[in-house]
This record gives structure tokens, C-alpha cells and sequence, in this order.
């Protein structure tokens, strides 16, 4: 690097701003163990004190994606439904039900995920407990996409930048723009993405990072707090069509009670929950959330060229018609 680590620091400590070309650097520094621990440590406090600004987050994206295992997937165009996490909200596992939806309903899905860091189950959890194995094998991968629809790419196999702040992340104990990296980096890069977020600057936020990548999204925040379409009450919802806050009785659903979303007090009680709802025999406000999250993904998917009840009732007949399951079983058949 051009600049060294301390002259980075006096920036930061003067609240200057860094370029895109200057996180993206940093971000290969770290890689190849160019600052000591403490140097990364300050960096990390001083964004979060200040807050991470777009080009600052594009960069550190531009770097984890430079340095991990890309995937280039044969596949025109596909989605990922994700959330920031970090709502401690222990909901099921709303995303990645929903996505095992969309795929039903014959959209093509790239689903990026990790283990739990604040719930009972994160989406790698729940994939694993069913006996899928983790691959970054590219003509598995792409097998998978094509036969069944959807493909799981967990975030460890292909985000090599991460494991050399892991330790740093742990031992801070409190959230980094490392945090906000995650929805961002799929190793695909998918042209189409539905993002969780748990609170308006956070959608602010990704609404300028996703203009600035270039790719059709949605960004949906439940204005009490969850980082997925709750429909605990009022949501709100920011694509590249539309701006607008939405209640659950608008999309024909009721408002479910929160105790209804939570994931159980362990992995086997949130896989559970994960086959009732493709099994259609789950809680009526499991299914809802579901529906409601899925038809996000697929309007953007559809460019927004669907109406949102269009994409409910095309998400309703996937779980209905047996098809969200039938494509699980066959991504089992697989990936195991």
C-alpha cells in the first residue's frame, strides 16, 4: 500500500473519508498480514464509531470478493433472499424457507449463508441438520442450480478474507462493518437480491450500495425491528421500483403475534419448523411470513413487472402444490 496503516489511522482520527481503491487495498493487507492485530482493531472502532460510508463498504466488498473463490454459475439470472441478522429477534429460518419457495415456484436461487451468530439457527445450521454437505466444488454447484433450482453456498468455503478478522470480530465484541459485508459478498454475485435489514439506516445504507453495484432489489425492514417481513406490524419496503410502507392486512394477512416466529431453543426445534412450512402444516402465521418474504423475492425477480399479490399467490401455490417441498428433497438428493 501507498499509505501505511498510520497514516490511514491520523485520517480516520481527522473524520476523513476513504476511497473505494483504499478499503479495497486495506482489505488485501489484511489478507496478507501486512498490520498487526491492534492497527485492524482501531480501524474497525473508528468506522463503527463513524459509520461506514458506501464507498468505504464497496471497497471492503470489492476486496472479499478479489481474494475469496468466485462461483460463476451457467445460470441467466437468480436471487439471493438474506438479512443482516443481528436483530436477536430468534426467528425461524424465514429466508431460506422462503427461497426453497421461490425455486419451487421455478425461479432460480444462489442462497449465501453462515452459521448462527445470534440465533438458535443460522441458514448453514439448518441446511446441515438436513445432511447436506458443503461443497465449493463449481460442477456441483452448478448442477444444483440447474436440476432443482437452488444452490447453497456457505459463506466459510468461499470468503477467505474473513477467517483473518475473525479473532479481531470475536474479541470486539460488537458489530463491525464486517457485520454489513455479508449480504454482499455472495461468491456468485447474483443480478437480483432480497435484503433484510433491522433498522432505516441500514436501508439507506444498501438502498446506495445496490444503485451503485447495479442489480435489481428490495430492501425490507418491520419497522419494530426485524431484519425479514415480520408481519408483526408495519413494513417497510424500498426496490428499485417503488418506496413504500405496507401493513400485513394489505397483502390479505393478518398481524402474527411475535411467540409465532420464534425459532425454538435449539437447532433440531428450527428444522422443524423449517419442514412444517414446506410440508404445509405449520403455524398459520409461519406460513404468511413466508408467503410474504418469498413474494418480495420473486416481483423483484420479475423486475416488478408482478403485482405483490400476483408473486403471494404465485409463492402460496409452490408451498400448496407440494412443489417447495419436492424441490428440498431433491436438493437433499443432491447435495448430500
Amino acid at each position: 500500500m501507498a499509505q501505511t496503516m498510520k497514516d490511514i489511522l491520523n485520517r480516520m482520527l481527522n473524520h476523513e473519508e476513504l476511497t473505494r481503491e483504499e478499503t479495497k487495498q486495506i482489505l488485501i493487507g489484511i489478507t496478507q498480514s501486512e498490520f498487526p492485530n491492534e492497527q485492524i482493531t482501531a480501524l474497525l472502532t473508528a468506522l463503527q464509531m463513524r459509520g461506514i460510508t458506501v464507498d468505504e463498504l464497496l471497497g471492503f466488498r470489492d476486496g472479499i470478493l478479489e481474494t475469496g473463490v468466485p462461483v460463476p454459475l451457467d445460470c441467466e439470472r437468480y436471487i439471493d433472499v438474506v438479512g443482516t441478522g443481528g436483530d436477536r429477534k430468534n426467528t425461524f429460518n424465514i429466508s431460506t424457507t422462503s427461497c426453497f419457495v421461490i425455486a419451487g415456484a421455478g425461479y432460480k436461487v444462489a442462497k449465501h449463508g453462515n452459521y448462527a451468530a445470534t440465533s438458535t439457527s443460522g441458514a448453514s445450521n439448518v441446511i446441515a441438520h438436513h445432511g447436506i454437505r458443503f461443497s465449493d466444488d463449481i460442477d456441483k454447484l452448478n448442477r444444483s442450480i440447474n436440476e432443482c433450482g437452488i444452490v447453497y453456498l456457505h459463506a466459510q468455503l468461499f470468503a477467505r478474507a474473513m477467517k483473518f478478522v475473525g479473532p479481531i470480530r470475536k474479541a470486539l465484541q460488537f458489530p463491525t462493518c464486517f457485520n454489513l459485508l455479508g449480504p454482499i459478498v455472495n461468491p456468485s454475485q447474483p443480478q437480483c437480491q432480497l435484503l433484510g435489514v433491522a433498522n432505516l439506516d441500514q436501508m439507506r445504507l444498501y438502498n446506495n450500495v445496490y444503485q451503485k453495484i447495479g442489480i435489481d432489489y428490495g430492501i425490507v425492514n418491520s419497522i419494530d425491528g426485524y431484519d425479514e417481513i415480520s408481519l408483526t406490524g408495519p413494513f417497510k419496503v424500498t426496490t428499485n421500483q417503488y418506496e413504500r410502507i405496507f401493513n400485513p392486512q394489505d397483502l390479505g394477512f393478518s398481524i402474527i403475534k411475535p411467540e409465532e416466529l420464534v425459532a425454538g431453543a435449539n437447532e433440531d426445534e428450527a428444522a422443524k419448523i423449517f419442514d412444517s412450512v414446506l410440508e404445509n402444516r405449520c403455524l398459520p402465521g409461519q406460513k404468511q411470513v413466508v408467503l410474504a418474504n418469498a413474494a418480495f423475492g420473486i416481483q423483484v425477480l420479475e423486475r416488478g413487472e408482478k403485482s405483490i399479490e400476483e408473486c403471494i399467490e404465485i409463492a402460496r401455490e409452490s408451498i400448496d402444490s407440494g412443489a417447495a417441498l419436492r424441490t428440498f428433497k431433491k436438493f437433499v438428493e443432491l447435495n448430500s
